[in-house]
């Protein structure tokens, strides 16, 4: 990674998600008081005294067990660990010195790199007390806080930012490059979607639905391309969502959707488009994203003559009226056609940069108009005059007329189709107005 970087962590349930929101001075990762909630690692900049620096977030700690999860977790905490420049190693005062804390305190004796032993949760003089005997795990750097409040944070920061050198350069998050969020129903292959691409194991993958539950941001920079990825949770039916814990995941999942240029919505080849699906593409296109479908587990399904070409065809009919949405058929295991959907997803984001010079525009939609009339509104023709496209993020274009309350949506759909015909928005939800001239 650019940049100096800081890894938090500790066992499960000392609250290194609350100290790293709280660095962040934003809630970037999902906090609950039931253990386990992170999984995979989360990274997110931090400022302090004009110095920014990397901060990655872990799952709680167990060493020897077999359960999946907690396997899992153990694996990401290793690489962030072996990421970092200094290590926050955190505690919780409320239960003192437990096994799993002599645990990884025996880890972190074996690093070379600086070690802040952090004991959480000290927001009174009784505790303070109490908090002493963390001393006795033989950390020089021992610091009292409580991450709730943030009460003893700056002390801490204050001595982390004395390790950042000059030659280590600031961690910077660039706004211009493309941003790609990985969204669909749980178990589709998000995860494994990222980690085939990336080359490395960066999200826990299992069958267990709900895996994921924050979203995960992973900058690639490979084969000269550069954008970040973003991992998100499955987004299912609200009647399905039944744990608090998948309902913030699937609020961050939309949040995602928010923050991205281009969304790639992952379909599972077998299931086919559900009701949940066209629902999760609704809200992409809503909020004026760039659209790529990938269907997913392709290699499962059986083939004939024209097998991709008639799913192809009853996919646009259910995603219609806006059916110029790229469709890549993908497996993830085998890793077919995988590169293939980023380039497209990379085309989409060109398309919605895209910028019509005014002459042009108005030459050729023009000329459609007059090809096809509005229709006549209580005897007076509509006429439009002119077309010209907004200074808006995504593509918005507005028309010039007389009536424009009049324009019905077959002729709104019909300019749009020209828009389409005649420049290459695909993949891109157009915004369409009519305004009085």
């Amino acid at each position: 990674m650019a940049g100096f970087t800081v890894a938090i962590v500790g066992r499960p349930n000392v609250g290194k998600s609350t100290l790293f929101n709280r660095l962040l001075e934003q809630r970037r990762a999902i906090v609950d008081d039931q253990s386990g909630v992170t999984r995979d690692r989360q990274y997110g900049i931090a400022d302090w005294n004009g110095k920014t620096f990397n901060v990655i977030d872990t799952g709680g700690f167990v060493s020897n067990s077999d359960d999946v999860f907690e396997r899992e977790i153990r694996k990401q905490a290793k690489v962030a660990m072996d990421e970092a420049n200094v290590l926050v190693f955190m505690c919780d005062v409320t239960t003192g010195i437990t096994d799993l804390d002599a645990d990884v305190a025996n880890l972190l004796r074996r690093t070379s790199k600086p070690v802040y032993l952090v004991v959480n949760k000290v927001d009174n003089s009784q505790r303070q007390l109490e908090a002493n005997e963390f001393y006795s795990l033989g950390f020089d750097k021992t610091f009292f806080l409580s991450s709730m409040t943030g009460s003893g944070t700056g002390e801490l920061l204050d001595d982390i930012v004395t390790n950042i050198t000059d030659d280590m350069g600031d961690a910077t998050l660039n706004n211009d490059i493309p941003k790609i969020a990985i969204i669909g129903q749980p178990n589709v292959g998000k995860s494994s979607l990222l980690n085939a691409l990336v080359g490395a194991d960066r999200n826990i993958v299992s069958d267990i639905a709900g895996t994921t539950r924050d979203t995960i941001h992973t900058r690639y920079n490979m084969f000269q391309k550069d954008f970040i990825l973003i991992d998100t949770a499955g987004i299912r039916r609200k009647n399905k969502v039944n744990e608090d814990l998948e309902f913030y995941s699937v609020i961050r999942a939309i949040k995602a959707v928010d923050e991205a240029d281009v969304v790639m919505l992952l379909l599972d080849a077998e299931k086919g488009v559900t009701a949940q699906d066209l629902s999760i593409f609704s809200l992409a296109v809503r909020k004026g994203k760039g659209v790529v479908v990938l269907v997913n587990k392709w290699d499962l399904v059986e083939k004939g003559t024209n097998t991709a070409r008639d799913y192809e065809k009853q996919l646009k009919t259910r995603l219609a009226p806006f059916s110029d949405v790229p469709i890549v058929f993908t497996s993830v295991v085998e890793k077919q056609r995988i590169f293939k959907a980023i380039e497209v997803a990379l085309e989409v984001f060109d398309n919605r940069q895209r910028k019509i010079q005014t002459s042009k525009l108005n030459d050729v939609m023009l000329k459609a108009i007059e090809a096809f009339h509005p229709p006549v509104v209580r005897g007076t023709p509509i006429r439009i005059k002119y077309v010209t496209q907004l200074p808006t993020h995504t593509p918005a274009f507005a028309f010039f007329c007389n009536l424009p309350e009049d324009v019905k949506t077959p002729y709104r759909n019909y300019l749009e189709n020209q828009i389409r015909t005649n420049f290459d928005f695909k993949g891109v939800p157009l915004k369409i107005f009519f305004r009085k001239k």
